[in-house]
């Protein structure tokens, strides 16, 4: 018996180990799946929460960048500074990209989806809205942009976006919650799995102590775990390493690509800047070639003249009719040149279409080409528009050269007027009324529905590099909104192109035709002969204008000088006028002005100018007559009439007639 219970002792004291282990490990593999649980659980709760967070966030983001777009496009309704205006473009980009990264969010949660693909949409309405009213402020259409700002501020599609917005957000909200809700679980499971680890940690203390005995076995085991570990340890040392390396190796290619980036945007600037260089060179070019012939006209009819004045009289007054034609011409072709490039003012006047196309008709023959055939269509009627006259030549002639190249220099070319009655909001922002309609058609290779939607954009182009700027469409829509009007094109892949230019008829043009027609030949209130002060730098002009001057019977005094004008005054009281150039070495004729001592102050100015551009609208031009080169002797009666006179107050530009 005494052995028997011996044997038993013994043989539990050798299965006691292994139970305590098996208890031990099932108790520990127990725990481990409850805490990998537990933690998983939790992990995934905090990633729910935390992607409902960064939903949110990025609604209310994308709510401040749109406020904050549409402000600064306030601030460039008002201001009109093209920096704001591409500070918009930037901002509403920004807001852009920010609605891509909540869809982006948003992919897997099919409850969200709909509420930013419509929010997408209404990004993209209120998108073009805003886009318009920056155009209407970039083609000087202030009051327009800010009607259609203050109409964008109660739109609808406005209201849409921040309901959808608010709708977005609660849905997150309520969704947060129960992922809140789920955290505060996995928080309470993973309390729960600590006590319970405290508990096991307290039940193996006791086991270690009731299996101290067996150390000695474990001695090899955790040995072996040791040196597990240090081959651990050292295998995450080199991972380390690597990683750092890596995020070196990624730092740098960024950095790189950054610096690539900058050389492309700055190497985009230069190309731009380059059309912008070529778009001039050809217009200059154009305008010199024709300024040669024109010259060469007025050169060959003086030379033709001086030969035939004795032998022949009437023949030599031909020619000097020719010669004076020519100069005219010479004279429209700086005032084209100055109108391109923003230095002239617009003059609007009423002008009859059908004979304005009529008259273009060499000119457009020149331009394109004898392959193709130019017919005209006029049916205007008598009906006029109050244009200038110079940019609507220029207008016509774009599209014609744009016609040209669409036909690749063959085909037909219509040019019509016609006459419209339109409905309010009929064609584009048209009020209701009567509209002359100019319409320019090609048989062409046509537009597809894509270049068509971007035709006014600046430097849009479908020419190759170094054959186009894509700057004459942009300028005819900004000239054309300009003069209240509205442009219209029509085209198809293969089948053409139709370009309608819908501008306001001139009401009473035959009355104020009448009178503009009866105004050259009469002068303003006479003036009997008055000395003349006559500031010129340039002998030749110098001459020219004494000579002038007494053809029409006044008594002129030469100054070739600005400093010269005091003592010349001084020396002759009777002086009853000065008639000064405005840029002359040393001093500009308003400077001279200014400098004259306080007594001569009372005495009327005539300033006469080849090139007065804006100019003539600052303060040095206010209550002085301004006479442009080349002039007539008419022109130079009127405008020494009015100066003498006093009819002009406010400063204003004698045309030359």
């Amino acid at each position: 018996m005494d052995d028997r219970e011996t044997g038993w002792r013994v043989a539990w004291r050798r299965l006691l180990p292994f139970l305590l282990g098996i208890l031990l490990i099932g108790s520990l593999g127990a725990l481990l799946y409850s805490a990998s649980n537990a933690s998983r659980d939790h992990a995934r709760a905090l990633a729910e929460q935390q992607r409902s967070f960064e939903i949110i966030a990025l609604a209310r983001a994308f709510e401040a960048q749109t406020a904050r777009a549409e402000v600064t496009l306030a601030r460039y309704v008002i201001g009109l500074n093209p920096d704001t205006g591409r500070l918009f473009q930037d901002q509403w980009r920004t807001a852009g990209a920010q609605l891509k990264a909540l869809g982006y969010a948003t992919r897997g949660t099919g409850w969200q989806r709909g509420n930013v693909e419509a929010l997408q949409h209404a990004y993209a309405a209120r998108g073009k809205t805003l886009n318009e009213i920056g155009l209407r402020t970039t083609y000087d259409q202030k009051m327009a942009a800010l009607g259609r700002f203050h109409e964008a501020g109660t739109s609808r599609d406005l209201k849409r976006i921040t309901a959808l917005l608010d709708r977005v957000i609660h849905a997150e909200n309520l969704r947060l919650r129960e992922r809140s809700l789920a955290v505060t679980l996995a928080g309470d499971r993973t309390e729960w799995v600590g006590q319970t680890s405290r508990l096991l940690g307290l039940a193996m203390l006791v086991c270690v102590l009731f299996a101290a005995w067996f150390a000695h076995v474990a001695y090899s085991d955790r040995r072996n775990a040791r040196r597990l570990a240090e081959a651990e340890a050292e295998r995450a040392d080199r991972l380390d390493l690597a990683v750092r390396a890596r995020t070196a190796e990624l730092t740098d290619a960024y950095e790189r690509l950054k610096q690539e980036s900058i050389e492309r945007a700055a190497a985009e600037e230069n190309l731009r800047q380059m059309h912008k260089m070529d778009a001039v060179g050809q217009l200059t070019g154009g305008i010199a070639h024709d300024f040669n012939n024109m010259l060469a006209v007025v050169v060959g009819g003086l030379e033709l003249a001086k030969r035939k004045i004795r032998l022949k009289p009437q023949e030599a007054s031909r020619h000097l009719d020719n010669a004076m034609e020519g100069a005219n011409r010479a004279s429209a072709l700086t005032r084209r040149l100055l109108a391109f490039a923003r230095s002239e003012p617009l003059l609007p006047s009423a002008v009859d279409p059908d004979a304005l196309v009529s008259g273009m008709v060499d000119l457009i023959d020149r331009t394109i080409g004898d392959q193709i055939i130019v017919a005209l269509a006029p049916q205007a009627q008598g009906w006029r528009i109050f244009v200038d006259q110079h940019q609507m030549e220029n207008a016509i002639l774009n599209l014609c050269v744009n016609a040209r190249d669409a036909m690749d220099g063959r085909g037909r070319l219509t040019i019509g007027t016609g006459q419209a009655v339109l409905a309010a909001g009929e064609v584009g922002d048209c009020m209701a009324g009567d509209y002359v309609v100019l319409s320019v058609t090609d048989d062409g290779c046509g537009m597809s529905a894509d270049v068509l939607a971007r035709v006014f954009e600046p430097f849009f182009t479908t020419k190759p590099v170094g054959k186009g700027t894509g700057l004459g469409l942009s300028q005819i829509f900004g000239f054309v909104r300009q003069c209240e009007g509205e442009i219209r094109i029509e085209s198809e892949p293969d089948k053409g192109t139709s370009v309608h230019i819908y501008l306001p008829r001139r009401i009473g043009d035959a009355v104020a035709d009448a009178d503009d027609s009866a105004s050259p030949a009469r002068v303003a209130t006479l003036h009997p002969p008055t000395r003349i002060l006559v500031v010129e730098d340039d002998p030749r002009v110098l001459n020219q204008t004494m000579a002038a001057l007494a053809e029409l019977g006044h008594l002129p005094i030469a100054c070739d000088h600005p400093s010269k004008a005091a003592k010349l005054l001084a020396n002759n009281s009777d002086i009853g006028l000065i008639m000064s150039d405005v840029l002359m070495p040393d001093l500009t004729g308003p400077e001279m002005i200014r400098a004259l001592p306080a007594q001569y102050r009372h005495l009327p100015v005539l300033f006469v100018t080849g090139y007065a551009g804006d100019a003539t609208a600052s303060a040095d031009f206010v209550g002085h007559e301004v006479l442009r080169k080349p002039y007539t002797l008419m022109a130079l009666a009127n405008a020494l009439s009015t100066a003498l006179n006093g009819s002009n107050q406010s400063g204003t530009v004698a045309a030359a007639e």
